[in-house]
Parts: C-alpha cells; structure tokens; sequence
C-alpha cells in the first residue's frame, strides 16, 4: 500500500492517576477514535473515567469494547471536558483553529483539564502498532508546534479560567503548575454577576448546601489575564477547585458526561428525575446524595437560578472509583438578568414553572426517581424552615446590588406557598 492510501494521524495519551486509559487518535479530515487500553479493559480495579466505564454499571465491558468514533466533534465524555462560548472563542481565536476542532483543543488544553484526566500528545514512534491499525492503516505524525497569539481582544459574557493562588494573588495555570481556583471575571453582558453568585452561593450554603471555598477578588489581583473586555467593576468571583487537593488531581464528571449528551443538548435532553435515580443507584453514599440533591433542587427554585443544567451537577470520585455527589456550583439568581423568567433548567415533577411547583412535585419527582418520598420530605422541610428564618436578615449584609436583591425578595412572595418567604 503507498503512502498516499495511508490515514495520517495525530495522537494523544489519555492517563488517569498515572494509568493509562487508551488513545485518542485524530484523523485529518477531522475523524476522531478512543481505543481503550487492554490492560485499563481488564482491571477490575481501575479508577473509573466515566461512571458508564465503572465495573458496576451495565454493559460496562461492552461499552469499552469498541472504539468510540465521532467526526468533528469529541465524543460527550471528552467534548465536555472543553470551554464553551467565549472562551473557547478565546482559545481557538489564539490558536488559530476551527472553533469545532475539539481534538485540537483538547491537545492544547490536556495538563489541566477539569478532574484527573490528561491528554498528552505522543510523539509518532511511541504510538503502538494497535492503535495505527484499530482502523484500516494510519502513521503517526507530529503534532505542530503551536506559538498562541497573544494580540487579540474578545468580548465575552463571563469568562473563566483555572488560576493558582499565592500570596494573596491569581496567577493563570500554565504548564505543569494545576490551576486550583476558578475565577470568574465580570460578564459584559450582565451587571453584578460575580457579587450575585457570591451572594446565592451563601445562602445557600447557610440552609445546608455543600458548597467550596469560595471569594470576591479584586479584579487587580490577577496576573496574566488575556486581554478580554472587562465592565468597569471591580471583583472577581472565585471557587475553589474541589477537583484538586494541593498538586493531586481528582477525578470528576458533569451529567452531560454521565448521560452521553453534548453541551448544546445541557437544557432540553434529560430531567431531574434520569439524575435522581442516577444518584441514589450508584453513588457511594446514595441516599445521603439524593437528599443532598432535593436540597439543591429547592434551593435553585427559592434563589431563581434558571441555569440548573445537565453540566452544573457533577459525581466526583474521591478515592478513584466511587462515585459521589459533587459539592455545588454556578447557583445564580438567573431571573434578574432574564425578564420574565419563570422556569429552572429541567424538568421535575411534571412543571418547569417555580411559581407552580409545590411539594406534590417533588414527590412526584422522588417517585419517579425511585427514592422513598419519606427520605426527602424532611429535607426539604428544613430547607424551607431555614430559608426562612435567616434569608431574610443575611441577605441585608450580602454583596448582591440593592436591585437584584430586592427582585430575590419579590419572587419570594410568589412562590407556591409550601415554599413562600415571607
């Protein structure tokens, strides 16, 4: 066979806590094919790269016993670990690639992704012989060297990026050294949104939502910042990451991975009830997880945050290999940027509508989750006992402007009345 009828391919190692998961091929038309390890296949004890790969899920085996092949695009599992919006805008624009082009991405994006994966792009003689033969014949070939462009100027909604703190001050990630706060800068689009997420993210928090650390920082604490248009405010909003534990990367997964779904499909492919019964059937601690999730759900109704999607609910695997329920993130009240906004992001329990849903949802919700309604009643109760008696006070020392504040307070007075803060 000539060389001119021979695939050319670029390929990546795909590693989770220093073992090898398989290879990532790609094609130059734009062909893309995971080729799981033999020895990842066959140990029962590996740490789980997706919950659909955990030894205790159906047809796990089978599901890794192929190639997964997609064109253009990533497969969900890996497409998901990858910006969206403006920030991939950013990337690529610096890059200088299709804003499509995931392998490409991924490949300049794999030492700090989120959770333990890394992608580290293989010099053509160290490909095995399988993974240039899994389909049809291919050589390997070097990856260009790519030199970003740092001129560039780009308007965006929200950005975000993994920095690393010390001494006080945000420095961006690069190369070996792992981000450990994400820190999101003002939205050009939006007034206030990093003081409002503080502000939702606390009272959250003080009816018994399991946040992270989290922080306003002074837009001129962080260092190294692209040059992206920025409003005339002042703070960042800061989470840390609880995906890395000093220098040790730990492993998680959003629900677009978990359900096979890509991020344009985050709002209208799944609903709370498919995560529901997720939670409580594999989690390592399933019924603490399901009721720490009807906490969430309730507590995005009470703070109107409309933007409660498949990617903002993540397992993550502490030890490796169980999955749990992850710590909570991106809670903002959605509905003061949003005229007329009255629904959150999925379904549950029959209604989209907060103004609408009441405890006979959330029933109907556990029902077709399969958790037992007696194991949640009481958690939503004191959910709505403490909203009540602290919101009200805490709210008045909280950063989010006098505006915003005051339309929270009204949706309040229109919630069902199981759930209304008077």
């Amino acid at each position: 066979m000539s060389d001119s009828h021979v695939d050319e391919i670029n390929v990546l190692k795909l590693s989770l806590h220093g073992r090898l998961v398989g290879y990532l091929a790609g094609f130059q038309g734009g062909r893309n094919v995971l080729s799981f390890a033999e020895e990842f296949k066959s140990d029962a004890g590996r740490p789980t790269f997706s919950l659909m790969t955990h030894p205790a899920f159906p047809r796990s085996e089978k599901i890794m016993s192929e190639p997964w092949a997609r064109n253009q695009r990533l497969h969900p599992t890996l497409s998901n670990l990858l910006p969206e919006g403006s920030l991939r805008e950013l990337i690529t624009q610096r890059l200088k690639i299709h804003i499509d082009n995931e392998f490409h991405i991924l490949s300049h994006l794999g030492a700090d992704l989120p959770g333990a994966l890394v992608a580290e792009p293989m010099e053509p003689d160290d490909v095995p012989d399988s993974v240039l033969n899994t389909h049809g014949k291919a050589r390997a070939i070097r990856f260009n060297k790519v030199s970003p462009e740092n001129k560039f100027s780009l308007a965006g909604i929200q950005m975000k990026f993994s920095m690393k703190e010390k001494d006080g001050r945000y420095h961006l990630s690069k190369g070996d050294v792992l981000g450990d706060w994400i820190v999101k800068t003002p939205s050009t689009q939006h007034k206030d949104v990093p003081v409002n997420e503080y502000t939702a993210m606390k009272l959250a928090e003080l009816v018994g939502i399991d946040i992270p650390e989290i922080k306003l920082v002074e837009l001129n604490k962080l260092d190294q910042l692209p040059q992206i248009n920025l409003p005339d405010e002042k703070l960042a909003f800061a989470i840390k990451r609880f995906d890395r534990d000093d220098d040790v990367r730990i492993h998680m997964e959003d629900f677009a991975q978990v359900l096979v779904k890509y991020a344009h499909e985050k709002y209208n492919s799944a609903n709370y009830e498919q995560i529901g019964r997720i939670i409580y059937g594999y989690s390592g601690d399933g019924l603490a997880d399901a009721q720490q999730f009807a906490r969430r759900l309730l507590v995005n109704i009470l703070l109107a945050n409309g933007d409660a999607h498949l990617k903002n609910w993540s397992l993550i695997y502490s030890d490796d290999i169980t999955p749990r329920l992850s710590p909570a993130y991106d809670i903002v009240t959605t509905s003061v940027y949003i005229d007329g906004e009255m629904n959150y992001a999925l379904n549950l329990g029959k209604t989209k509508d907060w103004y609408d849903v009441s405890m006979a949802n959330f029933q109907s919700w556990a029902d077709h989750a399969e958790i037992p309604w007696r194991v949640i009643k009481p958690h939503l109760d004191d959910v709505v006992v403490k909203a009540r008696n602290l919101w009200r006070v805490a709210i008045k020392e909280l950063p989010m402007n006098e505006m915003h504040k005051q339309k929270l307070r009204d949706h309040w007075g229109y919630l069902h009345e199981d759930f209304r803060i008077k």
